[in-house]
């Protein structure tokens, strides 16, 4: 069964740089949009940026030019390289993939386990 692996997330702070990556474990037919969501305390989970295959992107407001995704299509894999982070990015980030695993398989929605990104002042 894919799965989402995240890695990158860690302490920083504020002002510093992170390197967010997801790649899937395992074999999966195709995958088309990928996106890093991302979930603070007693928050609802929201869109940080996204990517299609196509390389089009979309980012939230909050990311005002700080953030870049990036996808490596030969790989299937995401990241997001962030700058300039402050305390109100603590958040679990969250690796989003809209991927079909197997042939005979539809179209699915695939979330990592989250890693955890803490900014302090």
């Amino acid at each position: 069964q894919v799965q989402l692996v995240e890695s990158g997330g860690g302490l920083v702070q504020a002002g510093g740089s992170l390197r967010l990556s997801c790649a899937p474990s395992g074999s999966l037919f195709t995958i088309s949009t990928m996106a890093w969501h991302r979930q603070a305390p007693g928050n609802q989970r929201e869109l940080v940026a996204e990517i299609s295959r196509g390389g089009n992107v979309k980012y939230a407001d909050f990311v005002e030019g700080r953030f870049t995704i990036s996808r490596d299509s030969a790989k299937n894999s995401v990241f997001l390289q962030m700058k300039s982070l402050n305390p109100e990015d603590t958040a679990v980030y969250y690796c989003y993939a809209r991927l079909i695993p197997s042939l005979a398989s539809r179209w699915s929605d695939y979330w990592g386990q989250g890693t955890q990104v803490t900014v302090n002042t």
